[in-house]
């Protein structure tokens, strides 16, 4: 069916009057992006076991949609995706790459890559030249095999836009999958993050150069004078200028005046910023040189630091890059057509480009950072990096067959490099880098090292945000000793990397600061409150705090956390626990928790939780997970002469076991400050439980959920007691005067451990997880778990439902072998007098 492209009219008048909606303008649009969007969707979460940044799904829906696959059946080609159609598909997509573009120069920190400096410099142009010179070679290979005399393009545009075809790297693809490998925040993606952006800025000036060559040669009949393309050089060095010295300023005024009232931004300025990112676009089309150039540069005048850019990122990325952005992807796949790689020699060409494009680019870059003195398995990690191409490289590809340079053949084979490319980077990468392994730490090797005065006890304290700043200030302060034993906290703001680059963002965000960065949601104190009551505690002159942001995927998060522990070398990591119980404030001291139900704890969600439990599992050093009841609330610090919130009684329960040691090597640092008062309350073993072994049984493997893990390894008791009665021993001997220490014999541990919970005697209870149980513990090991994380003991004063009013910390201790946990359920009792009766679970 032939169509009149003047006569396509935008809306049909319905199905009803006659009319088929896919023969008019807007219908059509509907339902080729719903159409390609859900195809790259689904693509995306296929590819997502692989690590496959969303680029690439999307290339290959088109790639699908498009003459390769099912455009092979033509009257669905003649449907959906129509000739006439295809320019207004086309503009949509470009609005999205328009915006797109902007996006990116507004996430291109330029202080932060005169920061990585030289290094990322030096990497960066050997990176350009050894892949852009072996484009060069190629493209004399190609123009001679697969053009006719008659459509050969000219030679310096041709080799131009090889050679930047070959040599790019795409910025916005590498910060996604450097988020993903958790490469970001490393010194590594510091400096491929620097380099690549070196790259872009650098791709942008010659493919600049390139369309000024192309535009120079078109028009078929008369050639234009060789000195248009040098007229726009220099006219997009002088909009460069132009944009810099004058529009830069212009828009630091701008951001400063559009967030000045209480952190919303002025809807006027937001506009403002749109419309110019249009008219960069203009001016640069204008020039002769692609619009989406003129867009970047807008996106590198706008000021970094201040709410102004974050905002604008939050109003445009879903629409851009979850909706038109696939567009323009989906419409570079339409084009390609694998079918016109006919043929042996074409086949060939491939694989010399990808050969090429490979070599060119992780040589160049290896050589030279080995140069700079970057490890070997770094540089080549820094290779296989920096060869990612995507995005910009299918602009630039597009460009080039739109300016005619490159034919359907040629473009098909640079698609496919660039998929590939693409493709290896993440397995490659993650196979070939593997951060260096260190020492495991717990407290018990600190106090027993030799010259335990110069060691200086490292903490890494997790938090996902300011609710959880002033507990873990409280209890941080409370070990800080007076001794010489110097505190060194890692402060780490766990923040999910959900499908949004913005988070890319914040991670820029939050290394320029160093400091945790809290995006600020609806209150605009939230931002400030965790930096602020981390700034205040540093001021205050006593602990040398480093705060670090970790941005990941909640399924992964705990490896973020345990390679930081590893990489810090510290000896404990506190974690929030996934629940918080709200101290309200109005009440008294001490009737806050009466109501029972009227305060029941906020949890932040099933997904912290599991990184909790992911954590304990596979860390490092010692662990210990805060449960936090109201600490170093308001009325705790008040009651402190100096301000400074400690916790200023504290408990713990001893029963014996490796964790439980641990928790009271914790109490001995607590004994230490002034202003802590230490109770170790010891539970001894019952004279019944002391002639009967107690047997566990693995529990059935559905009910994981509800019962406790303990250590599968056989362990000497009469070894464990002595170690246990040593460790009390050092203990009673070193801090005499300031502990408070009972022993107790229960006739049933729950109602004892409640009742210390339930009195008002305390504000931090200090128990071990008892993986290791003592006889007393394990017979708690039948009881439904609530929290199984916690053990039995740490369980029993977490419930929600008991009415305790102390917060707990839950001591597990790192033990060297890594030995299995087992989930058990059942108490056999050897002996005729049965515990708690036997009964199964």
């Amino acid at each position: 069916m032939t169509f009149n492209i003047t006569a396509v009219k935008t809306s049909s008048n319905g199905a009803w009057q006659g009319d088929n909606p896919l023969n008019f303008a807007f219908p059509l649009l509907i339902i080729q992006t719903a159409l390609i969007i859900a195809v790259s969707r689904s693509l995306a979460v296929l590819f997502k076991p692989l690590r496959q940044p969303k680029v690439i799904a999307e290339i290959v829906g088109g790639i699908l949609l498009g003459p390769s696959a099912l455009g092979r059946n033509t009257t669905y080609m003649d449907r959906i995706f129509p000739t006439w159609s295809m320019p207004i598909l086309e503009s949509v997509a470009s609005i999205g790459l328009l915006f797109f573009l902007f996006l990116v120069g507004l996430e291109l920190d330029l202080s932060s890559i005169r920061r990585s400096g030289k290094r990322a410099f030096g990497i960066a142009v050997a990176g350009i030249t050894l892949p852009f010179l072996g484009g060069v070679g190629v493209a004399f290979v190609i123009r001679s095999t697969l053009y006719t005399a008659v459509d050969r393009p000219g030679y310096a545009e041709f080799l131009v836009f090889m050679g930047v075809a070959l040599s790019i790297t795409a910025f916005p693809v590498l910060a996604r999958i450097l988020a993903e490998l958790k490469l970001l925040t490393t010194q590594i993606g510091e400096t491929a993050m620097a380099a690549a952006a070196f790259n872009d800025v650098a791709a942008w000036i010659l493919l600049a150069l390139a369309v000024a060559l192309a535009g120079n040669g078109e028009g078929g009949g008369e050639k234009k004078s060789p000195l248009v393309s040098v007229w726009v050089m220099l006219s997009g060095v002088g909009f460069v200028v132009f944009m810099l010295v004058v529009i830069r300023p212009g828009m630091k005024w701008v951001a400063k005046r559009g967030s000045l009232e209480n952190g919303v931004v002025r809807e006027s300025f937001v506009c403002l910023t749109l419309a110019g990112v249009m008219v960069s676009g203009f001016a640069t089309d204008l020039i002769g040189i692609h619009s989406i150039f003129g867009a970047f540069v807008f996106g590198l005048t706008i000021p970094k630091d201040g709410e102004f850019g974050q905002r604008l990122i939050e109003r445009i990325e879903d629409f851009v890059s979850g909706l038109l952005l696939p567009l323009y992807f989906a419409t570079s796949g339409l084009k390609t057509d694998v079918a016109k790689i006919r043929g042996a020699v074409s086949w060939g060409m491939l694989g010399l480009v990808i050969v090429t494009a490979c070599v060119g680019k992780i040589v160049g870059t290896f050589a030279v950072a080995v140069m700079v003195k970057v490890p070997a398995r770094e540089a080549l990690t820094l290779g296989f990096l920096m060869n990612t191409k995507g995005l910009v490289e299918l602009i630039v590809l597009n460009i080039g067959k739109e300016k005619k340079v490159l034919n359907d053949e040629t473009f098909a084979i640079l698609v496919l490099m660039a998929l590939f490319t693409t493709f290896i980077t993440t397995p490659t990468v993650m196979a070939i880098y593997k951060p260096a392994r260190s020492t495991h730490r717990k407290l018990k090797d600190l106090s027993a090292s030799e010259d335990s005065t110069k060691e200086e006890l490292r903490i890494l304290a997790c938090l996902h945000g300011p609710a959880n700043v002033s507990s873990l200030i409280s209890v941080i302060e409370s070990i800080r000793t007076t001794k010489m034993l110097q505190l060194k906290l890692f402060v780490m703001h766990l923040m999910e990397l959900t499908e949004r680059s913005s988070s890319i963002i914040m991670v820029q965000k939050a290394r320029k600061n160093g400091l945790p960065f809290v995006q600020r949601y609806r209150h605009g104190e939230c931002h400030s409150n965790v930096i602020g009551g981390f700034q205040a505690y540093r001021q205050l002159g006593r602990v040398a705090v480093r705060p670090i942001t970790a941005v990941s995927p909640l399924p992964t998060m705990h490896e973020d956390i345990c390679h930081m522990a590893e990489t810090k070398r510290v000896t404990m990591i506190i974690l929030p626990f996934h629940k918080r119980w709200n101290v309200d404030h109005g009440h008294s001291h001490h009737h806050h928790q009466d109501g029972g139900d009227g305060n029941l704890p906020e949890n932040v969600g099933h997904g912290w939780r599991l990184v909790n439990q992911r954590v304990l599992r596979n860390a490092p050093c010692s662990v210990a997970v805060l449960v936090d009841r109201g600490l170093g609330s308001i009325e705790a610090q008040s009651s402190n002469i100096d301000g400074s919130n400690v916790v200023e009684r504290v408990c713990v329960i001893f029963f014996g076991g490796p964790d439980d040691r641990e928790a009271l090597e914790l109490a001995g640092r607590m004994a230490e400050h002034p202003a802590v008062k230490v109770t170790v309350i010891r539970f001894l073993v019952r004279e019944t439980l002391r002639s009967n072994a107690v047997t566990l049984r693995p529990a059935p493997s559905k009910c994981k959920e509800k019962n406790y893990a303990f250590l599968t390894t056989n362990v000497d008791p009469e070894k464990e007691k002595e170690l246990d009665e040593g460790a009390l021993e050092d203990f009673k001997n070193k801090w005499k005067e300031m502990v408070e220490y009972k022993e107790k014999e229960p006739n049933n541990i729950v109602e004892e451990t409640l009742s210390i919970g339930q009195s008002q005697d305390f504000d931090l209870i200090v128990v071990g997880r008892g993986r290791l149980p003592s006889a007393e513990v394990a017979t708690l090991a039948e009881r439904q778990a609530e929290h199984p994380e916690l053990g039995p003991i740490g369980d029993v004063l977490a419930s929600s439902i008991n009415h305790i009013i102390p917060s707990i910390l839950v001591v597990q201790q790192h033990n060297k072998a890594h030995i299995e946990e087992m989930t058990v359920s059942k108490i056999v009792s050897e002996s005729s007098l049965s515990i708690n009766g036997d009964t199964n679970v």
